[in-house]
């Protein structure tokens, strides 16, 4: 098979901090080729020397026949080089046709654009990967999973040789899912070289050819995936093995903390739902994207307050018309969304983790630089926060590390519910152990949890009991320990409620 882009050797340092310390990688024609490591390992580093981003400082680089020491953004799409970002670089302000348009064809100054033929291309490509978007929609008004979508839309469009995919599936729905393997082998059949970048190990398993794992800046293997088992993959990731994705449940759970009763919506399509959380219990919420599980979070913690139904606190009946009242009431929520809405990237650690508790930490207005400090070093050493110290920038961590920034915010509240809206999305394996094992600890500790989670081994292998949400209503409370196939059924409207 011919040999499509070879990188031998590549090192990359940034200051002090050596990114790539040797790497080597090739991609054959028609190949899925996976590349895996923990964040840090130096994943999106490469990318970037790849994509003309960064220029490697050894290393050489060979595309088709064109052997180069560094590639610039212009010229790596001139040899057919395209990449799927997880988070999507679209012009929000422009329609979807628009945005296809310019990644499709350089504009030229005094040039008449042909809207009908720039639709009529849009419309193509977008049926090609299972999209129904209309080409006329602005972005601005695309969830992330159609934004996702636009984005593979224009990488086919481009016709690249090469295709890089960095966590395509991120937040997209098992349909959309299932459309997106598809025109992953179409792409391979047609001979195009796919980069595939995941966490999800079973997305490896279903896709790729091979694998090369990069661990600290390094590629410590390539192997066919046939020859590798989990267990294998994630040791080579982390250079360990992980004892157990999913730490088993200490203790039996204590008072009802959370009681909702019919609880209504209609701005967030929400309507009579009914479901409890115990102290000490961790209840996982399933169902498709759009059954309504983050917009209950949402009524929950009072974004979207609810206009029917109750909501009772250890018993006691309460309205939450705003997250203010919410986090009064001792109710914490950690979106879904880490960027927009968890961890100001440009903020030091510690600004990050005292944000919910200012009234608290600087009663009277004074700020008290220290108690602010000690707070962070406290949640730094409790969580296992990776990072040079409490003055380092969000910005600077893996994404498994904002994550616990993001939950020391609200843990520093002491809530009595802690509501998780996709706690792993985009996180290593390595990093999903230890978020696991801390909600885990938190629920011993006896704090009320309810998990939302778009990954359905998560919820099966972390919930006491698993609440499904099908079309803004409980499809079903089932038992912990039931089954994949139970908990799909239900969240397709298969079976009827069976409370636990």
């Amino acid at each position: 098979m011919k040999t499509l882009l070879q990188l031998s050797d590549v090192r990359k340092s940034f200051g002090a901090v050596r990114a790539l310390k040797g790497v080597s990688f090739d991609l054959l024609e028609g190949e899925v080729h996976a590349l895996l490591g923990e964040n840090g390992a130096g994943k999106s580093t490469l990318i970037k020397v790849i994509t003309g981003a960064h220029a490697p400082d050894e290393g050489v680089l060979k595309v088709g026949e064109e052997t180069l020491s560094a590639l610039t953004p212009a010229h790596a799409r001139a040899l057919g080089i395209a990449c799927i970002y997880q988070q999507p670089a679209l012009f929000p302000d422009l329609s979807v046709a628009e945005n296809i348009g310019l990644r499709l064809k350089k504009p030229k100054a005094f040039s008449i654009v042909s809207r009908g033929e720039q639709r009529r291309k849009a419309l193509e490509l977008l049926k090609r990967v299972g999209a129904e978007i209309p080409p006329d929609k602005e972005v601005r008004e695309l969830s992330m999973p159609e934004q996702q979508l636009v984005e593979i839309a224009c990488a086919l469009g481009s016709g690249a040789k090469i295709v890089i995919m960095d966590e395509p599936t991120a937040s997209l729905t098992q349909k959309e899912q299932h459309l997106l393997f598809g025109v992953v082998r179409d792409l391979r059949a047609s001979g195009v070289g796919v980069v595939y970048i995941s966490h999800r190990l079973e997305e490896i398993f279903a896709l790729a050819d091979r694998v090369t794992v990069l661990r600290d800046g390094e590629s410590v293997g390539t192997h066919a995936v046939k020859d590798l088992n989990e267990a294998a993959m994630i040791k080579l990731m982390v250079g360990r093995e992980v004892a157990t994705l999913y730490p088993p449940a200490e203790g039996e759970p204590g008072a009802t903390v959370l009681s909702v009763k019919e609880l209504c919506c209609k701005e967030s399509g929400v309507r009579d739902v009914s479901l409890e959380v115990r102290a000490g219990e961790i209840v996982g919420m399933a169902g498709l994207v759009g059954a309504g599980r983050t917009e209950l979070a949402r009524i929950l913690f009072g974004i979207t307050p609810a206009d029917g139904g109750e909501i009772l606190l250890e018993g006691r009946p309460v309205r939450i018309g705003s997250p203010r009242e919410a986090i009064a009431q001792g109710i914490a929520y950690v979106p879904e969304d880490r960027r927009r809405h968890g961890v100001i990237l440009e903020m030091p650690i510690a600004h990050n983790i005292s944000m919910a508790v200012h009234p608290v930490l600087f009663r009277g207005s004074w700020l008290r630089g220290k108690a602010e400090t000690d707070l962070a070093k406290k949640f730094i050493a409790d969580l296992g926060i990776k990072a040079y110290g409490p003055e380092a920038p969000g910005g600077s961590l893996s994404g498994g590390n904002q994550q616990k920034v993001s939950v020391s915010r609200w843990l520093a509240t002491k809530p009595k519910l802690l509501i998780l809206d996709e706690p792993t999305q985009g996180v290593d394996v390595g990093a999903k152990s230890e978020i696991h094992r801390i909600i885990r600890e938190l629920a011993k500790e006896g704090l009320a949890v309810l998990m939302i989670s778009s990954d359905l081994p998560e919820v099966l292998g972390m919930s006491d009991r698993i609440a499904v949400m099908r079309e803004g209503t409980l499809a079903a409370v089932l038992p912990g320990g039931s089954d994949a196939d139970t908990v799909m059924a239900a969240a397709l409207g298969q079976r009827g409620k069976e409370v636990a």
